[in-house]
């Protein structure tokens, strides 16, 4: 479990970004965060981390607090950012993922980057060059060479902001399938659809929590994204618009193919009926 108790932060010769800020996040859940640029989303990404030192306030990570034991904690939390390139240091993959397992028996080293290619559909890739692949492929590579780690607790500080709507789903999917394996994420994001993939939806304004939305009641609660300018997904808005004309269909994980099948089953019994 990560807990923050009462955290604030600003940044030097600003005013606070974060203030009294408290949630928690269980293990096994998906959790976003939503809000305005420049509201301390990212920022709350790299305090957890350890990447940024917390001040003010408590973060627990398994009931240990960062600020007593930070080296076991960044062992268990592995953060994806927005630009993968910004994070690449070496040009060839095999090379960049056993950089960061160093102290490792050689077997355990292959061992590990062949699992962690293979959750991300990339092991083909294992020998090539960084910068022969497409920035989803690239963001595929740095979501493997957190795996590698092997933590915990995942991080996706807006993952898919840079790239196209193929590669979109593929980073989605994997998210879905590191869930079902039951590592614990947080979802920084802005981007709609990213919203749909999360148990929980925490939305942040003026530095704390203003409100949550649980997964079953985001049509009924779409509104408040709106409220917060952030965009409503649109499978959301057709859920939403059908169930206002009578149509209540209950979704699960919000795609398409599952809309498809439900108003294939509401029509098929409204035909026998």
């Amino acid at each position: 479990m990560i807990k923050l108790e009462n955290v604030s932060f600003k940044y030097k010769n600003s005013d606070n970004i974060l203030n009294n800020l408290n949630f928690e996040v269980k293990d096994g859940e998906i959790v976003a965060i939503v809000g305005k640029n420049g509201s301390g989303k990212s920022t709350i990404g790299k305090l957890i981390s350890g990447i940024i030192k917390l001040k003010e306030g408590n973060i627990f990570i398994d009931d240990v607090n960062i600020k007593d034991d930070i080296k076991s904690v960044r062992n268990k939390i592995g953060i994806v950012f927005q630009n993968p390139e910004n994070q690449i240091i070496f040009n060839n993959i095999y090379e960049e993922l056993s950089f960061s397992l160093k102290g490792l028996e050689k077997e355990k080293i292959e061992e590990r980057i062949d699992d962690s290619l293979k959750k991300v559909d990339m092991s083909e890739f294992k020998d090539s060059d960084l910068y022969s692949l497409s920035l989803g492929q690239k963001q595929r590579i740095m979501i493997s060479e957190v795996l590698a780690k092997k933590p915990k607790y995942i991080i996706f500080d807006e993952p898919t902001a840079m790239i196209d709507s193929k590669g979109k789903e593929i980073i989605y999917n994997i998210i879905k399938d590191l869930k079902k394996e039951g590592y614990t994420i947080i979802c920084i994001t802005n981007v709609a659809d990213e919203i749909l993939i999360a148990d929980r939806t925490l939305i942040l304004d003026d530095g704390k929590i203003a409100h949550e939305i649980k997964k079953d009641e985001l049509i009924e609660k779409s509104n408040i994204l709106k409220q917060f300018d952030i965009k409503e997904p649109v499978i959301l808005e057709i859920l939403r618009k059908l169930k206002e004309n009578g149509i209540d269909l209950k979704s699960k994980d919000f795609t398409v193919d599952e809309l498809i099948e439900n108003l294939k089953g509401k029509l098929k019994n409204e035909k026998h009926n």
